[in-house]
């Protein structure tokens, strides 16, 4: 087993996006599906995006996406490869820096929260990639500019994964594709039209289909990799997940980040100080500041600690009664929450420290293969064994906090949830998790947003136009106008 694995995140910036732009385009077209991320620049009245009418809800989102602007999108790109014995993926990762070419808001604690974690405002001034919000402006759908990404990635047509995604895709459409309808059903039809092979939102996952105790991502991430990691120890245990990167010479290699993922270790001695709040919703209202642990892989070892008490307990009660106990259930994902929903929006601008992604993640377990890609959609990955070490004069940076990094885990818990789907199916052939399709995750909701088109709303007139330029001709007329 290796102690650690690097992930090699390439970060483009306006001196380099049309340099990376061949080799992104490929990336996305022959990925199976595209996990995203995105750094925000703020979201407004908190309240307001945890009001109790959904409508209401999306239009505070909405406000805050026509005010405030994303700051930088990650992207990654998860190819699986055939002729292996076990479930393995090929991940390009992404992170790109942008800059809102248009006034917008960006908020003091999300400044604050960002510098925290390495996000250089310096370089972002210098040389982020620059885009217009809304509809279409002259060749903004043209040539090689952000805008024109979008469009590739919905020509590609695959699967899109986010994590607590609502905010994300509201934030996705008014920045880099047309202006926001000013209704919900109207703005989920698009989406249903905009990305056929449907949506994705990991944290309804884990809520409602791996019924983790605790949701949000780094938690989320892993707990999946310490899953994996113990399946790949149990012989016999069926089909395992494992993750392959690609080998970046040259000019590429200069504009890698690599973020190591460290293999944790055993804190039982301080399970009594972790922090109740940070532990059910990976944010504490003290940050950095707070006297308790923030450590999430002791975390995750309290909760393993609680369950098997448990497990053990029923066993003795029911032994004692002289019966066979009830199948055991995984604990459920609300067993911990006695606090406000707010601390919910772990995808969303922070705070506080609710968003921070530390180092201290699991090792992948599996060997970190790596591959050759110089750009040519027709060569095939060269397998390799040197991912597990930072190159030599690369400085290996501290902090996860990402939107690269972060789409990253958003797409290997998708990884592992679709390979766990499909060993209980038993059946290779299943492309997706069906039970998740198309759900967004909902705070405080017992049910999900469904991304849907329904029999009464009715596509807006910028996606309409929209889609028939994406696709070069005319679309399906039941894309109806909206008045």
């Amino acid at each position: 087993m290796s102690s650690s694995m690097i992930i090699p995140v390439i970060d483009v910036q306006g001196n380099n996006f049309k340099e990376l732009w061949a080799a992104m385009v490929i990336a996305i077209k022959t990925s199976s599906f595209i996990a995203i991320d995105t750094e925000l620049s703020g979201l407004g009245s908190r309240k307001a995006l945890l009001a109790e009418s959904i409508e209401d809800r999306y239009n505070a989102i909405c406000h805050a996406a026509r005010t405030r602007s994303v700051l930088s999108l990650g992207f990654a790109c998860y190819k699986e490869l055939e002729n292996k014995a076990e479930t393995t993926y090929l991940v390009q990762v992404y992170n790109l820096t942008l800059l809102c070419s248009e006034e917008y808001i960006i908020e003091p604690q999300s400044v604050q929260f960002l510098v925290q974690h390495g996000f250089d405002f310096n370089k972002q001034y210098a040389e982020g990639i620059p885009y217009y919000k809304g509809n279409d402006k002259g060749g903004d759908a043209h040539g090689v500019n952000i805008r024109s990404l979008f469009v590739e990635l919905l020509r590609a047509n695959k699967p899109l994964v986010l994590h607590n995604g609502l905010i994300d895709l509201v934030f996705l459409y008014q920045c880099f594709y047309a202006h926001l309808p000013d209704r919900l059903g109207t703005f989920t039809a698009d989406l249903s039209q905009m990305f056929p092979s449907g949506i994705y939102d990991t944290k309804y996952a884990t809520e409602y289909e791996l019924r983790f105790t605790a949701s949000y991502l780094e938690y989320a991430y892993k707990k999946c990799k310490l899953e994996n990691s113990k399946a790949i120890e149990a012989e016999g245990s069926g089909s395992n997940l494992f993750v392959e990167f690609c080998k970046y010479t040259g000019n590429m290699e200069t504009y890698i980040d690599y973020r190591p993922c460290l293999d944790s270790q055993s804190q039982d001695d301080g399970a009594l100080n972790i922090c109740v709040q940070f532990s059910a919703y990976g944010w504490c209202p003290n940050g950095s500041q707070c006297p308790m642990s923030h450590n999430t892989d002791l975390i995750i070892q309290q909760d393993e600690k609680t369950r098997e008490d448990k497990r053990k307990k029923r066993k003795r009660k029911n032994k004692k009664k002289g019966s066979q106990g009830p199948p055991e259930t995984c604990s459920s994902p609300q067993g911990k929450r006695t606090h406000f929903e707010e601390a919910e929006l772990d995808q969303a601008v922070p705070t506080s420290e609710h968003q921070e992604k530390t180092l201290n993640a699991e090792p992948t377990d599996e060997p970190g293969k790596t591959a050759s890609n110089n750009g040519d959609e027709q060569s095939q990955p060269e397998a390799s064994t040197e991912a597990q070490e930072k190159p030599k004069g690369k400085k290996v940076e501290g902090g996860t906090h990402r939107a690269g990094f972060d789409a990253f885990m958003t797409g290997y818990i998708f990884a592992y949830a679709r390979n766990l789907m499909k060993n209980k199916e038993e059946s290779s052939s299943t492309p997706v998790i069906s039970t998740c399709l198309n759900k967004l995750f909902l705070s405080g909701k017992s049910v999900p947003l469904h991304v849907a088109k329904s029999t009464f709303s009715k596509s807006s007139k910028a996606h309409v136009q929209k889609m028939a330029y994406v696709w070069g001709k005319s679309i399906d007329v039941n894309m109806e106008k909206s008045a």
